[in-house]
């Protein structure tokens, strides 16, 4: 996948309205937890992505491995992205979620489990939760039911019994 495809990708699950948004959203995510893992595991989750976008996990980075928790993670994004906390939160799920298609298991795992994820530590659980719903598409369909509902007219409903 290539940058144009991995934005393209972004912009559409986001709905976001132009190119510049989507980079915006994707930095402030790639940067953030760069900041938070080693430098080493950055690199290894970096390698498969478009190398634009492996820059913001690792040439964007001055300090890897710093201790923070899901919450001081969502704040960071938050104000990168310049959008309100819970928006950055759903950004951030949905690009790991894409993240996670495009890099080798191991190099993913590795990324799991230097994030605890117990809700009386750090509870980055909520990280993964797209991708622990199935993936992108699976967790559209899940808040959908399915796809498009039909309209009440459409569905007979409003007709009186014969």
């Amino acid at each position: 996948m290539n940058f144009d495809e991995f934005t393209g990708q972004i912009q559409h699950r986001l709905e976001l309205p132009g190119t510049g948004e989507t980079v915006r959203a994707i930095r402030a995510t790639l940067m953030t937890l760069g900041q938070r893992i080693p430098a080493g595991a950055a690199e290894d989750l970096a390698a498969s992505l478009p190398m634009e976008i492996r820059w913001y996990m690792t040439g964007a980075v001055a300090d890897h491995g710093q201790r923070f928790d899901w919450s001081e993670f969502v704040s960071r994004v938050s104000e990168i992205e310049e959008t309100d906390p819970s928006t950055a939160a759903y950004h951030a799920r949905v690009i790991v979620d894409l993240v996670e298609t495009l890099v080798a298991p191991s190099d993913f795992e590795q990324l799991r489990n230097q994030l605890p994820e117990d809700q009386h530590d750090e509870n980055w659980g909520k990280l993964f939760e797209v991708i622990d719903a199935g993936g992108w598409g699976e967790a559209e369909e899940a808040q959908t039911g399915g796809g498009p509902q039909p309209e009440p007219e459409e569905t007979g409903a409003d007709e009186p019994d014969a």
